[in-house]
């Protein structure tokens, strides 16, 4: 989840103002970077719960444990709330989950590089303080009610708001992590058919990187309860939006609709008014004033609002694939690996477009509300989201090898997966059932970083 930046004060004077920000994040292709974000969860190793904030082994003092390596704080008040080194970053989700935002990066050997990089680091601190992380994409232990609070302005909005929307908002903020990469579109047309693409086929991704199995020490029947999670958080800005499929699609479609989503905050100077309901529209007619202190709408208001959509694929100024459940770094690797393969070669992405021209976007939201439930074997058409899984890990085999960087070798975890029909959850599914005697608890010995 990104945090919130006053960094372009522009006053905002008209809509199309806001299509040319958007439209203005299009590049060359010898341009295209990968951005590659992930989470996990931070646990006590002596007895398996989650840290608080503050104490001589909370989250805290691991963010400051960084800055031994070069790291920079960076506060909300009087708090460490996150890191930055160059064009990375360090942040905490609202239970603490701590995060990498990778830096735009040229190649998937680079993400490697980088994520090497950083477990290495975390590890080193984490180990001082007694702490691991665990890289599944629902906490399997604790309780809502045992997870903390990271103190960031913002969450305290969205803690409040969330139950007026949803049963599970609370959860998807304290108890879930994923894996996304941030890729980069040529124009108003590529970036059209690489939303659609990344769209269409999130549900797919769904079930191959579903890890989230177990709830509160239990199995919970589903392949990704992450995935579902989603589902009852917030049907204003969640899912998958229709308008992206339809005719006449573009930057400006895109704006209108993110200007009907609800807002959560507005900031200034470190202040947050409590907007959460209101339109960005609202903003923009001036119907917000009383609420914040008489505040215009910034170019910079518009960016923090883009950070709150929650569609499985966002559009920023780049396009973010939101679907996976975080996993090992292997299966952190073939997210990226995927989704460049998929849409970073001309000849893949003409095969992916052709692969779901055929299907209606209702086609692709029903998928999306059966897949975290069943993964894999969610039914789709005549077949299952197996075989449509094997072929989207075909042709990003394809588009990687076209690269010609040797990148398709991050495949290979996916490509395990489809051959076989398990994901990471129907491995743990398994070990609980049969090595574990249903002691959830274990997959803390075997999954941890």
């Amino acid at each position: 989840m990104s945090g919130p930046s006053e960094g372009d004060a522009t006053p905002i004077t008209s809509v199309r103002q806001l299509v040319e920000y958007v439209a203005g994040g299009a590049k060359p292709r010898a341009q295209w970077r990968i951005g590659t974000e992930h989470e996990k969860f931070v646990f006590r190793r002596a007895d398996l719960s989650p840290p608080p904030y503050d104490g001589p082994d909370g989250i805290r003092a691991l963010l400051e444990g960084h800055l031994a390596h070069g790291w920079q704080p960076v506060r909300d008040g009087a708090n460490v709330v996150g890191l930055a080194r160059g064009r990375a970053n360090i942040s905490l989700e609202p239970g603490g989950q701590f995060e990498l935002s990778g830096a735009p990066l040229t190649d998937l050997h680079e993400t490697k590089a980088e994520l090497e990089l950083h477990l290495a680091e975390a590890r080193s601190v984490a180990d001082r303080l007694g702490l691991g992380f665990l890289p599944l994409g629902f906490h399997p232990l604790a309780t809502r009610e045992a997870m903390p609070w990271m103190p960031k302005s913002r969450y305290a909005i969205m803690r409040r708001y969330m139950p007026s929307k949803g049963r599970l908002g609370l959860d998807m903020m304290l108890r879930t992590c994923t894996v996304q990469v941030n890729l980069d579109a040529e124009n108003e047309a590529d970036m059209v058919e690489k939303f659609r693409i990344g769209l269409a086929l999130q549900p797919v991704a769904i079930a191959l990187f579903a890890n989230s199995p177990f709830t509160e020490g239990r199995l919970n029947g589903y392949r990704s309860y992450r995935a579902q999670v989603w589902t009852d958080t917030d049907p204003d800005r969640c899912g998958i939006p229709s308008v992206v499929f339809e005719e006449g699609f573009g930057y400006e479609r895109w704006v209108e609709w993110v200007l009907d989503v609800p807002m959560y905050f507005v900031q200034r100077q470190g202040r947050y008014f409590d907007v959460a309901g209101r339109s960005f529209r609202d903003f923009l007619a001036g119907r917000l004033a009383a609420e914040t202190e008489g505040a215009t709408p910034t170019i910079g208001d518009f960016a923090d609002h883009l950070t709150t959509v929650f569609t499985e694929v966002r559009l920023k100024r780049y396009l973010e694939m939101r679907g996976a459940d975080a996993g090992s770094p292997a299966m952190t690797l073939a997210l990226p690996a995927l989704w460049v393969g998929l849409l970073y070669d001309r000849g893949a992405q003409g095969e992916a477009a052709a692969l779901i021209r055929d299907h209606p976007c209702r086609d692709w939201q029903t998928l999306h509300r059966e897949v975290p439930k069943f993964g894999l074997e969610a039914p789709f058409c005549d077949t299952t989201v197996r075989w449509l899984a094997r072929e989207m890990v075909a042709i990003a085999h394809r588009g990687l090898r076209a690269r010609g960087l040797g990148e398709e070798i991050y495949l290979a975890p996916l490509e395990e997966i489809v051959a076989s029909g398990r994901s990471q959850a129907d491995h743990w599914i398994a070990r609980c059932n049969e090595a574990w005697g249903g002691e959830v608890r274990r997959v803390f010995e075997e999954a941890a970083l």
